[in-house]
């Protein structure tokens, strides 16, 4: 009897694939294993075990796997069931969600490995670089295709080894290699011999001459007295020898070096008990455990500085208690690094963070620990990737700041919202899932009121501190008055001396990094743009460049303008680079920091930045929206937001919703702790409804009135929206493209489709875009439209004109 494996290929591709199995490997394999496959002509892929059968396939003949790659599954089956629906849901392949949710060390790729054919002798008929890589052959037993152009020192040598093999000079294998590398730690023991009290005497005088060796060993008594495990690099640095005395030492059979795996990552903290809630918590917490009891969603709906992260961590110890693991999503990686030290110092070495500035080792380790369910890993830190994470027995799922953008993957496929897919993930897991926001997104707020999710709110700040006194400072006026020195307002610059007077730190927002957006020639008004992209260029002045934030190109500063010649170039607009520089001249003797992707690159990057503001050695930190989710400094008293306009004036809408978010959350990073903080915001239009809303915190208006404008303009939450963004180098073809896709869905959906329109930044990396928007009304079916718009993309690709152009589908795209 034959049997068939259909397997899930890392591959953008719809379907699954079947693979022919021997009877013993029939029976050895499950669901969720690796197996290594050969995909097309030459090309190895690990692919995942998706289904065991025995029905063959009709179209084509099956082939033989080449290797199993695991002992046990590496994914389990509710991992699979969640894949699957975001897949259907969000539109994607099956391959594009494994792509996404295994740490690359995982998706094994084959190499190509050339060796020498032994019986071939003429070599006349070899070219140049042909006989150059010959005669590399004979030096080394095989090559990869990397090693080949590295020695001919060109990209394209395909050609080459292709022309090789049919004059039979070589012979070409795929291999696969395995990149996970655990990482081993060397220890140090006693050989056995010398065991007895008389052989280490004759140890020691044996050793009187050499001094450093005998030093080496004394040492070892001393550290043996712990009753550890030593490690060599311990004894080197107390017994203050190097590594060579300690390697003489092991070939005269005195010591031997023994390996243990250790995880590269560990979390050392005491287990302290929890903090007492305060009664406003309390009732929050309570109210919630009482929801739980009917709903499985539950929004916590807590003002900044409320102490959610308290309420959160007796939830978590509840679920601990009854030996169910725990997922806590975040939606900056900047706010891990001081939640870990928050719940650390609860739950010591039960935790264990996954996201994205972690190297691919870090991230298998945290895998494999949560596959097994170690005690390591029964709390889970991360951005929105975890979600993938193999959990075996969840219990609770926090979504903290869950109105954020940052759970949205807009690039690459899958695009999905972490929010949404975890809210499913606990469905599947029967586990509870608690949303956190002090300003809910509209969607959550709304299932609220329609009682499809149970609603907590708090909103007493902890410790009964006031909510921050909020002043809106008009530019436009200060303008007239000659009040204003660089982007700084009079009032703003008397509060911040107030605040530094006091040994009080303060934070200034400003949500556009580099030092100017746009820099244009004041004679004939040209700014110079990107040659890849539709944007004007930012100056970076700290490089003296300029630079392209959507594909990062970079030039050198020019002297003079472009077009004209003449040297009178001007720049607009202020970013963080900007700030930080005029806030240096007006205070010298204060020390500024500056937070914004240009200063966190690297792992520890955001760490270095949050614990020297938290050690108060950084007065007065500027930085972009990173700054404005859930960290905690308690000697901030005073907020300044630089430029509120730019964040109303986006064409998207939700902007007025995202730009209140942001306002009241960049506002409650002031006073925490003790007294009432302040907060600046420079506008031009101080009576803007969004600006007069934050200034009261009063979120209950700001929800009616945008529900209002969102059921009068069709919108979320009451119709759903799918976005569909055509990309190709050649602007007719997407033109072209886009016009007879736009008249397909209008005959299929009438006036809900809405396009086709070029965005703002209409060209990227030289692909032009253009999208068009389908709109679905409530009683319309999701699963029908879906199915008509594959249909739609199907007959779309099957167009040899359309072929080469980019089709991407976005569900709920916001």
């Amino acid at each position: 009897m034959l049997h068939y494996i259909d397997v899930i290929l890392p591959i953008p591709i719809q379907k699954t694939f079947t693979y022919s199995v021997t009877e013993e490997e029939a029976l050895f394999l499950k669901k969720g294993m690796r197996v290594a496959v050969s995909f097309g002509k030459s090309k190895m892929y690990s692919a995942l075990v998706f289904n065991i059968h025995q029905t063959k396939p009709t179209l084509y003949e099956a082939k033989d796997i080449h290797q199993i790659l695991d002992e046990t599954p590496l994914v389990n089956e509710l991992q699979l069931k969640h894949w699957q629906w975001i897949s259907a849901y969000y539109m994607c392949s099956l391959g594009d969600v494994y792509r996404a949710a295994l740490p690359s060390a995982f998706l094994l790729e084959s190499e190509t490995i050339i060796n020498k054919n032994e019986t071939f002798t003429d070599e006349s008929v070899l070219g140049d670089d042909e006989f150059l890589i010959f005669e590399a052959l004979h030096h080394q037993s095989q090559l990869t295709i990397y090693q080949v152009a590295d020695i001919l020192g060109k990209k394209k040598v395909m050609p080459i080894v292709n022309s090789l093999i049919k004059k039979s000079a070589i012979i070409v294998k795929e291999e696969i290699y395995e990149q996970y590398k655990p990482k081993l730690v060397k220890y140090v023991r006693l050989h056995s011999e010398f065991s007895s009290d008389d052989s280490l005497e004759k140890l020691l005088t044996e050793l009187s001459r050499a001094k450093k060796q005998r030093e080496a060993v004394l040492t070892f008594f001393q550290l043996q007295s712990t009753k550890k495990p030593i490690k060599a690099k311990d004894l080197e640095t107390k017994a203050n020898v190097s590594a060579s005395i300690l390697k003489s030492l092991v070939e005269k059979n005195i010591f031997e070096f023994y390996h243990i795996q250790t995880d590269r990552i560990q979390f050392k903290g005491d287990t302290n008990s929890l903090k007492v809630l305060n009664e406003f918590q309390e009732k929050a917490f309570s109210e919630i455990k009482e929801s739980f009891k009917e709903k499985d969603v539950v929004l916590l709906h807590g003002v900044t500085s409320s102490g959610k992260t308290e309420v959160y961590t007796k939830l978590i110890q509840e679920v601990l208690d009854q030996g169910k693991q725990v997922l806590f999503l975040l939606p900056e990686i900047a706010l891990t690094t001081q939640i870990i030290t928050r719940l650390q110092f609860y739950f010591g070495d039960q935790i264990s963070v996954f996201h994205s500035k972690y190297s691919m080792n870090e991230r298998v380790e945290v895998w494999i620990n949560v596959l097994e369910n170690k005690t390591k890993a029964q709390i889970v830190l991360g951005a929105r990737s975890s979600i993938f994470l193999p959990f075996s027995n969840l219990g609770l799922i926090v979504v903290d700041e869950e109105h954020e953008t940052s759970y949205k993957q807009f690039e690459p496929s899958p695009r999905y919202n972490a929010r949404d897919a975890a809210i499913v993930l606990s469905k599947l897991h029967n586990a509870k899932i608690l949303l956190g926001s002090a300003t809910p997104s509209l969607e959550t707020y709304f299932n609220t009121q329609q009682n499809k999710y149970g609603f907590v709110v708090l909103n007493k700040r902890h410790g009964n501190v006031l909510l921050p006194k909020i002043e809106l400072i008009d530019v436009k006026e200060k303008q007239r008055k000659k009040e204003m020195k660089g982007h700084f307002s009079d009032r703003l610059l008397t509060l911040i001396q107030d605040a530094l007077d006091l040994k009080e730190q303060v934070i200034l927002f400003q949500n556009r990094r580099g030092f100017s957006p746009v820099v244009e020639c004041k004679t004939c008004g040209v700014s110079p743009q990107c040659p890849n992209c539709d944007v004007s260029l930012t100056y970076h002045k700290f490089k003296n460049e300029l630079r392209c934030h959507y594909c990062n190109y970079q030039r050198a500063m020019p002297n003079s303008c472009g077009a004209c010649g003449s040297n009178t170039l001007d720049s607009k607009g202020f970013g963080t680079e900007q700030i930080e520089l005029e806030l240096k001249e007006l205070f010298p003797d204060f020390k500024i920091g500056r937070m914004d992707l240009d200063t966190t690159r690297g792992k520890h990057g955001y760490q270095k930045i949050i614990g020297a503001f938290e050690a108060r050695e950084i007065d007065i930190l500027v930085g972009t929206q990173m700054l404005s989710k859930g960290l905690d400094f308690d000697n901030v008293t005073l907020v300044g937001i630089l430029n509120a306009d730019s964040m109303l004036n986006f064409p998207d809408f939700r902007a007025h919703e995202r730009a209140y978010d942001m306002m009241v959350q960049v506002s409650g990073r002031a006073g925490r702790s003790k007294k009432q903080g302040n907060v600046a915001i420079q506008t031009y239009n101080p009576y803007h409804q969004i600006l007069q809303q934050v200034s009261t915190t009063n979120y209950t208006e700001m929800y009616k009135e945008q529900l209002q404008e969102r059921w009068q303009y069709k919108y979320p939450p009451f119709y759903r929206l799918i976005k569909i963004t055509l990309k190709h180098k050649d602007y007719n073809k997407v033109d072209s493209g886009v016009n007879w896709l736009f008249k397909a869905l209008y005959s299929a959906f009438g006036e809900h489709v809405l396009g086709p329109t070029a965005p703002a930044v209409s060209r990227i990396r030289n692909q032009y875009i253009k999208n068009i928007v389908i709109k679905i009304p409530p009683k319309q079916s999701l699963a029908n439209t879906k199915n008509q718009l594959s249909k739609i993309k199907n007959t779309f690709e099957a167009v040899k004109d359309f072929r080469p152009i980019r089709f991407i589908i976005d569900v709920d795209a916001y």
